[in-house]
């Protein structure tokens, strides 16, 4: 490999130092534990409560999810990328990187426009699990880019997109009312989209250069099965992660396993239905096999029923193979967006059909299947809305959560980083012909296959 310098030993200590430095002031101005962790609150209302408190404490009904839902964002998500023969280091190291400071800079975006109370950001572990997801969605988007940015560049990123998350976020949960537990809307399509917009501005003509690099050995797509088997074994944690106690939680977590179990069939079905020998794609296999997770994402916690669970992540595993074989070739030639790890194929599509399950699923809503239930799903129907205006408002919150990540994307990105900053060689992005590489990031690489 030629010798290529990116200038890092400057350029990623200053920004990583800057970015932690005016996080410190902000959490230290603006940032506070809430009742549930402050200790003089939490003793001060001891009275009021049972003869075991400490135990009705938010974190023993919530600190399991959130650890599942870590878990996914450091694990699954890392390992999963790992699939590029030369950018296993990249692909953890990067992740790990981006998620740390994602979670905090999503702890003051979402704190700022999700209520404050007093002048300050109150924190908790369902706060922690709000940040995560956040941070889930910049890491969808890294999939897009994956193999061709720097890791200042990714940080940058990282900044806008997890503001433009939060601000869509307050739209859709707070203003419309939707409803999205699993995030298929403001997570997955949200993610998706704004990576792919993202990809397609920093399109790279001459990629074809390194086109050895962009492919997969034996050894790197068993690692990348690691990050699919943790994603597929706690997607049910986190669909279920801020949903209500008690049915709600239960039953999210149940539709996202039956889900996760259909889209599995769906996907070794059609891996080997689409190669002419019959053969299975581990492409396939390690991403659409998880596409069932994301399109329960909305309608989770409503009465999916079992068997509409099965119905939904069948659907989203065929779309998700039928994509990664057919359509993300077109996306490349047609459209000029390199999308490193399909993520239109496992976030986008499956997203997009989970909003529309929703969509169905709100209008379909009875008193008979919730009874007492149903304002623990649907907060507003009976008292402000009725079932045609909430499902109104779910297709309404799919509209806007595209046209923030396309339109956010391109005008924030293009016109004012992309075009201005993002393309500059300031920030250390590797050349047309030594993307997925990672020898020029990381000392002390050395690789066993080639």
């Amino acid at each position: 490999m030629a010798e290529y310098s990116t200038g890092m030993r400057l350029k990623l200590p200053i920004v990583c130092i800057v970015l932690e430095v005016i996080l410190i002031i902000l959490f230290g101005v603006l940032v506070e534990y809430n009742e549930d962790t402050d200790a003089h609150h939490w003793h001060e209302n001891k009275p009021n409560k049972t003869k075991q408190p400490d135990y009705e404490n938010e974190f023993y009904y919530r600190y399991p999810s959130f650890q599942d839902v870590h878990v996914m964002i450091f694990i699954g998500f890392g390992f999963l990328m790992t699939f590029l023969q030369r950018y296993g280091f990249s692909s953890v190291g990067f992740n790990f990187l981006i998620a740390a400071f994602s979670l905090q800079w999503a702890t003051l975006m979402q704190g700022f426009l999700h209520g404050m109370h007093g002048g300050k950001i109150h924190v908790g572990v369902e706060s922690m699990i709000n940040a995560d997801f956040c941070t889930g969605s910049v890491l969808i988007s890294f999939g897009a880019v994956l193999g061709k940015t720097s890791p200042v560049q990714l940080l940058v990123m990282a900044v806008f997109e997890v503001t433009l998350f939060a601000v869509n976020e307050f739209i859709l949960l707070s203003l419309f009312g939707a409803r999205d537990a699993g995030g298929s809307m403001t997570i997955h399509t949200f993610g998706a989209y704004f990576g792919l917009m993202v990809t397609r501005v920093l399109y790279r003509e001459n990629l074809e250069k390194s086109k050895s690099r962009s492919t997969s050995v034996y050894h790197s797509d068993l690692f990348a099965m690691i990050g699919t088997i943790y994603l597929w074994m706690f997607w049910p944690s986190f669909n279920s992660a801020v949903t209500h106690y008690g049915d709600d939680q239960h039953r999210t977590a149940l539709n996202t396993y039956y889900s996760l179990a259909a889209c599995t069939l769906a996907t070794y079905a059609f891996s080997a239905l689409v190669n002419h020998e019959g053969k299975l794609d581990m492409v396939h296999i390690q991403n659409a096999a998880l596409a069932g997770g994301v399109a329960v994402g909305t309608a989770g916690e409503m009465m999916l029923t079992p068997v509409g669970s099965m119905i939904v992540g069948f659907l989203a595993g065929t779309i998700s193979v039928l994509g990664y074989k057919y359509l993300s070739p077109v996306l490349e030639s047609k459209l000029k967006i390199q999308d490193t790890c399909g993520v239109h194929n496992l976030h986008g599509m499956p997203g997009v059909l989970g909003a529309i399950v929703g969509i169905i699923t709100s209008v379909a809503v009875s008193t008979e299947a919730y009874g007492k239930g149903l304002k623990d799903v649907f907060e507003f129907i009976g008292d402000k809305r009725d079932t045609s205006y909430q499902a109104a408002m779910q297709a309404a919150s799919l509209g806007v959560t595209l046209s923030m990540a396309l339109l956010g994307g391109l005008i924030v990105v293009d016109c004012m980083f992309a075009g201005f900053i993002l393309k500059l060689p300031i920030y250390g992005a590797p050349p047309d012909t030594l993307c997925y590489e990672d020898a020029i990031y990381w000392e002390h690489v050395y690789y066993f296959w080639t």
